[in-house]
């Protein structure tokens, strides 16, 4: 590609919404061009990588055995109400009404639309497996769409769903689909992780996320450096230190605590470790009322609670039913002398805690020395409901664990039953008889990634793309290529051999000045550049310098395309 003929509208200002680097990059070196709230035009410099992302995705996907096709971006109201999703999905679901008055949305995922073609065409057992998958557009409605196309509206997405017999097949499928995203994040030169994960909203069995680390990542992850063990810090189990409580050691005693609600604030008071201290955090679940005991130093795992039976739609309590059903303010609550109809939750660490302070229940005041079975009854329900924190034991035995941050971009499911069932997506067993079909989901954020990617590399320059990402591999920076006959005849000659050469190479011929060339170049993340120029000819030889190196070589004019090939 000549630059003279090619489109760049690089800006030297961040835009002024933009927070996150991936965002601010991406805008200054044109790759994306933004039309409104979460919705941004890929330019023709962004669409050259997000295809190479495409490209790889779709051949790791056909290598799996996976079958491409395209659904429709739009969906009928009627599909959504067999699942009972229409209703429950949220208002991140834009929903929308043709000139007859019917119902549509525009799709956020596709699981209603693949399963009514497979009840529609599957028939037979010898039909199965299948795994079709698509590169499409969607949109979701954020409520706060930021971070350019990191959270944006509308985005690419690879969607992939399988269809079984049995588990078993569906197990097999799930570690083919693994092994496929691995490769593909692999192949794109990007650090990820591999994590157990939630199913969330799209439901169903086992499920894994695929992040790339990055310190600006919103997932934080839990993995063990001497084992494999990986996992979403939602789901990393929480263990506690050891599997006995202490003896009573001191009496109940009320401290005052005049300001301190904290338990940082009232550990300082008191001279205690934090870890002494036990906070209670009042929650309101089916109208009634629950207090959640975790250690002063600990936070709280609201998918953990919202997985305890009775707790599915939890809320946390207001002043006021705190103050009607504690009486007491929130910040000196505590779970001592509470009504028996205040339902107790202890964290699997408070549970083996002995002589704790807690709150009083009682404004200014909390109590130390506090004690299960003498002070107060055994917890009605002990549980894992923690953030795990580095240090912790790993859940597999195998070490501890260590924190990080990560950028999903890849979420793998176990669906099981759950939409076939709810749509009759059936098929006939090699005895005659109807079986329900077992289901898999594979999902990449194709356009995410790009975004990942230069969230992972960049510098005060601008992009640093892995190769395989990269817009252009090589740019030929002609310096004088309008002025100079010399410059011109070996800028195009090298041009057109490293085309021959098939390397993805971009001639800059539009004769910038060097500096303009250079920090365009560093800019949009392109990995080598070559610098023509009199000086260099005269002497046989051509410049090179690698985007992550800080000094440039001179190399042999009749040399470079050799040299290219092997580096590039």
């Amino acid at each position: 590609m000549r630059a003279s003929q090619f489109f760049f509208n690089t800006q030297k200002e961040a835009p002024s919404d933009a927070e996150l680097q991936s965002h601010i990059l991406m805008v200054r070196a044109g790759l994306i061009k933004r039309l409104g709230s979460g919705l941004y035009s890929w330019m023709p410099l962004g669409l050259r990588v997000m295809r190479k992302v495409e490209a790889i995705v779709r051949d790791e996907m056909n290598k799996a055995g996976a079958l491409e096709l395209l659904m429709p971006a739009v969906q009928p109201r009627e599909l959504w109400e067999e699942t009972g999703r229409w209703a429950v999905f949220g208002p991140q679901m834009l929903k929308i009404t043709d000139r007859h008055e019917r119902e549509f949305c525009f799709g956020p995922t596709h699981e209603e639309v693949i399963t009514d073609i497979a009840r529609s065409e599957i028939r037979s057992y010898k039909q199965l497996p299948l795994n079709f998958y698509q590169i499409q557009t969607k949109f979701r409605d954020e409520i706060r769409p930021r971070f350019g196309v990191m959270r944006a509206r509308e985005f690419m997405m690879k969607d992939a769903y399988s269809f079984h017999t049995d588990f078993a097949s569906l197990e097999k499928t799930y570690a083919t689909m693994y092994q496929a995203y691995s490769n593909v994040f692999t192949r794109l030169g990007l650090k990820f992780r591999a994590v157990k994960a939630d199913s969330g909203a799209i439901g169903g069995d086992g499920s894994h996320e695929f992040h790339v680390l990055a310190d600006s990542g919103e997932d934080g992850l839990a993995y063990c450096d001497t084992s494999d063990y990986a996992a979403n810090v939602e789901l990393a189990e929480a263990l506690p230190a050891g599997n006995t409580r202490a003896v009573a050691g001191t009496e109940m005693q009320e401290v005052e605590t005049p300001k301190q609600t904290a338990c940082e604030d009232v550990a300082k008071l008191l001279g205690i470790s934090v870890e002494h201290t036990v906070k209670a955090i009042a929650l309101i679940a089916n109208e009634k009322f629950y207090l959640a005991l975790l250690r002063g130093d600990h936070n709280l795992n609201e998918v953990k609670v919202g997985k305890l039976a009775g707790m599915t739609d939890f809320r946390f309590a207001t002043e006021a039913e705190i103050r009607a059903n504690l009486n007491c303010p929130p910040g000196f609550i505590g779970p001592v002398g509470v009504n028996a109809d205040v339902t107790i939750i202890a964290d699997k660490t408070v549970a083996l805690m002995s002589d704790f302070v807690c709150g009083a229940n009682k404004p200014k005041y909390h109590l130390s020395g506090v004690n299960f079975g003498r002070d107060l009854p055994e917890p009605s329900l002990v549980a894992d409901i923690r953030n795990v924190v580095a240090g912790d034991a790993s859940p597999d035995g195998n070490g501890v664990l260590s924190l990080c941050r990560g950028i999903e971009v890849g979420h793998i499911f176990q669906l099981r039953t759950k939409y076939s069932e709810a749509m009759s997506a059936t098929y006939l067993d090699e005895n005659g008889q109807t079986q329900i079909m077992e289901m898999g989901c594979y999902g990449i954020g194709v356009s995410r990634i790009v975004g990942a990617a230069i969230e992972q590399g960049n510098d005060e320059r601008g992009i640093i793309f892995p190769k395989s990402m990269a817009p252009f591999a090589v740019v030929i920076c002609a310096i004088g290529y309008d002025k100079s006959e010399t410059v011109k005849l070996a800028a195009n000659k090298l041009y057109d051999a490293l085309q021959a050469a098939g390397v993805d190479v971009l001639l800059d011929d539009r004769g910038e000045r060097p500096g303009v060339m250079f920090a365009e170049a560093d800019l949009m993340g392109i990995p080598h550049r070559l610098v023509i120029g009199e000086r260099g000819l005269a002497e046989g030889n051509v410049e090179y310098k690698a985007r992550v190196e800080a000094e440039a070589k001179s190399i042999a004019l009749v040399s470079v395309v050799e040299f290219v090939q092997e580096v590039a």
